[in-house]
């Protein structure tokens, strides 16, 4: 065993051996090269990320027409005057843009947008993200990718070769919430379903499933659902679960991913910045891991009052790993409540952050604000077991923050019920 940390030091080392340690970020809306302009980076992206666009709509509201109407640099220069230059930028969404141009080595004190824009044209997009990569200290990162969107399948559909640190997920929201139309494109793409959802419609759905899984080697299927979802119900959701997706899952040894607690669309005029958040039912989580003992599930949710509930459920199901603060949850006082909470209740049998990146960019202060929470989490807790009389080492702290930080995801992937 290394030598103990002197308890006057464990929060410096703590600190540091997190700043240190590479991140695999487990859930994503970033994109490889080959995915074109699906590849979101640069300032105008960062600006009109849609949390800023939200923010923007309240302290300067004009004809939501009026807005999308604009070029992406017009509604960029309108959103930096009104959240950056006629008030202090102190929400989370705008510190991030200013934590990140500061760790480009941008003048964030000039508050030259234009001279941000001509450091961002000055580069390319592979140069880009390896600089990011390398700001972020990450080693991989795990796309969004749904074989129904008409931009992204036939990027697939031609072989796509992708960078290793890039790592696929197959998508299933079309499938699972909106079974009818999903029925139809399958049927125009050669399978044989209808309505129905009978024997035959099912048997499709499975070879659809495994196509994909063939095709993109996802390292684990994924669906976003709605506060209103309920397990086991009789539902189309249900049915394509327990006959199609689920087996499927099963055979082939990949997680299934549930991010629960969006309500879509409830200002539709806002687009993509117009969902909102409602509380869920952690008991239909419950059921789901119960009812499949043999499948493996991850978890998050997005109302901050789920958490408690759900980190209950992951003490009592092996088979179910909770990650991540979702959405509206990654803002550091929710950050930090909710690491502590499953530190309490699970010690280091979980993954405390993804980043949930819609912009390349946006991984370099996600990730520097993030583990900047968990270290003084950690911290708190390796002082607390140091004044009972356990020596906390330095290897040990490596070791955890390795676990935390994409290590027990990469045990959960191998892992066999």
């Amino acid at each position: 065993m290394s030598q103990p940390i002197p308890a006057t030091s464990i929060r410096a080392e703590v600190g540091r051996i997190v700043r240190e340690t590479p991140v695999l970020d487990i859930h994503t809306h970033l994109y490889d090269l080959p995915f074109g302009d699906l590849l979101l980076w640069g300032v105008d992206e960062l600006i009109t990320y849609h949390y800023l666009i939200a923010e923007a709509f309240r302290v300067a509201p004009m004809p939501y027409g009026a807005f999308w109407s604009m070029s992406k640099q017009n509604q960029a220069d309108h959103i930096w005057r009104h959240l950056f230059l006629e008030r202090s930028p102190v929400s989370e969404a705008c510190r991030g843009v200013l934590t990140t141009l500061s760790e480009l080595d941008l003048d964030v004190g000039a508050r030259d947008l234009n001279a941000y824009r001509e450091f961002f044209r000055s580069t390319n997009a592979k140069d880009h993200i390896d600089r990011v990569f390398k700001l972020a200290n990450l080693r991989e990162v795990v796309m969004t990718n749904d074989p129904f969107d008409p931009i992204e399948r036939p990027v697939w559909e031609k072989g796509v070769v992708l960078d290793p640190r890039f790592k696929p997920v197959l998508r299933m929201d079309p499938l699972l919430i909106g079974w009818d139309k999903a029925a139809e494109m399958l049927q125009s793409w050669g399978y044989k379903t209808a309505r129905g959802l009978d024997n035959e419609d099912q048997e499709e759905v499975r070879r659809f499933l495994e196509d994909w899984i063939r095709r993109m080697r996802p390292i684990y299927m994924a669906v976003s659902l709605t506060p209103d979802f309920s397990f086991p119900d009789f539902s189309a959701t249900t049915t394509l679960l327990d006959r199609c997706i689920l087996p499927v899952a099963r055979e082939y040894n990949l997680p299934f991913a549930m991010m629960i607690g969006v309500k879509r669309q409830v200002n539709p005029n806002l687009k993509l910045a117009g969902d909102a958040v409602g509380r869920a039912d952690v008991s239909a989580v419950e059921h789901i891991c119960e009812r499949y003992p043999a499948n493996k599930f991850l978890v998050t949710m997005l109302s901050r009052e789920n958490q408690h509930e759900l980190c209950v459920a992951a003490r009592k199901f092996p088979n179910l790993m909770i990650f991540g603060c979702w959405w509206f949850m990654n803002n550091p006082s929710i950050i930090e409540e909710i690491t502590r909470e499953r530190i309490e209740l699970l010690g280091l049998s979980m993954i405390p952050q993804h980043s949930d990146a819609r912009v390349l960019d946006q991984v370099i202060y996600k990730w520097k604000h993030s583990r900047g929470i968990i270290a003084e989490v950690l911290a708190d807790k390796y002082e607390d077991v140091a004044a009972t009389g356990w020596k906390v080492t330095e290897e040990e702290v490596r070791r955890d923050a390795a676990l935390l930080l994409g290590g027990n995801f990469e045990r959960f992937l191998e892992w066999k019920p």
